[in-house]
């Protein structure tokens, strides 16, 4: 099937059809081009061992800030992999979680799509991914073996807002996916950018959610981009204003480890704190998660002076990318 070239003399009508053909498209991709988690990677090979050349587990310096922090780098060998493997399993399992309210909230965005609509079958493809993913992300918590909770408890119940805020407001669902997807996003394509040595089990699991979220990650900015212009002048500024809340909340939940990792292995309060919440680096960090939503947000017209207030105060503001997935060095874009 091939996307609609016909000329359209109605603008309304032409963007809508645009919009439908960079659906058709995704969609398109999702069937050339995607990944069984029990296929593509090689769980039975002995080098995908989680106690295989154990080391593979040490945090990689250049790209979590706990692994080139001082004190964890003079923790022991055994305890540095011991660390790194809950906190990578911890990561694999909040992936998991958050798909699991993704897909929630996505099935009953679809429940009531009319007939025809191009978005019934772009997010059914991605349910189905979604669906694989967390297959793969609990595998691997499973084989690494360590007992993680993903989430804490508090933002756990974050699950019980998936579904109505899906089905009353879907422009706010897709920034609460953008919220999840880009960090996760960010922080697996930096250790696979880095070119350090990681287990197996963690390559072949970044690399495949990695790939296909890309769609994902481009499917929620081409809903924003398509819908929220729809509304009206005092919705888009409501909008504007929710979208720096929602995502330094949901970013907060994703890239902060739960208590229990801090309680397991005794790491000490002023580390946690310089780690993601005190340091400048820490701040730059969290904020450099959210350049492409920045550049989505000016593309959109949900940056104005007052929502530029709330980046600011919230302390995840800064430059916007030039093109989506631009690498970033040194806090700066590449």
């Amino acid at each position: 099937m091939s996307p609609t070239t016909t000329p359209i003399d109605d603008p309304v009508v032409a963007e809508a059809q645009e919009y439908a053909n960079k659906l058709l498209l995704l969609s398109e991709g999702s069937v050339n081009k995607h990944f069984d988690p029990y296929e593509d990677i090689d769980w039975d090979n002995p080098d995908f061992d989680a106690n295989a050349r154990p080391e593979r587990w040490i945090l990689p310096e250049s790209a979590d800030p706990l692994g080139r922090h001082d004190w964890y780098r003079s923790l022991t060998v055994d305890q540095q992999i011991a660390v790194g493997k809950y906190r990578q399993a911890n990561i694999a399992k909040v992936g998991l979680q958050f798909e699991s309210i993704l897909i929630s909230g996505m099935v009953n965005h679809t429940f009531s799509l009319p007939n025809g609509d191009a978005e019934f079958r772009y997010c059914t493809h991605e349910m189905a991914e979604e669906l694989n993913h967390t297959l793969m992300f609990q595998e691997m918590v499973n084989r690494i073996g360590a007992d993680v909770p993903g989430m804490g408890p508090l933002v756990r119940q974050l699950r019980l807002f998936g579904v109505p805020v899906a089905i009353a407001f879907p422009n706010l669902f897709f920034m609460a996916v953008l919220a999840g997807e880009e960090p996760i996003d960010h922080i697996q394509k930096q250790i696979l950018r880095s070119g350090e040595e990681v287990h197996p089990i963690m390559r072949g699991v970044m690399s495949i959610h990695v790939a296909e979220e890309a769609r994902h990650i481009s499917f929620a900015h081409e809903f924003l981009e398509h819908h929220v212009p729809e509304q009206n002048a005092a919705n888009r500024f409501i909008l504007s204003i929710a979208m720096p809340i929602v995502m330094f909340i949901l970013g907060r939940s994703i890239a902060t480890p739960p208590k229990k990792f801090f309680q397991e292995f005794d790491i000490p309060e002023e580390v946690r704190k310089e780690l993601f919440y005190g340091s400048e680096e820490a701040k730059q960090v969290f904020a450099d998660y959210f350049i492409d939503v920045r550049a989505l947000a000016h593309k959109i017209g949900l940056m104005n002076p007052i929502s530029k207030r709330v980046w600011k105060l919230l302390g995840i503001d800064g430059p916007a990318s030039r093109y989506r997935s631009e690498p970033i060095r040194s806090g700066k874009v590449a």
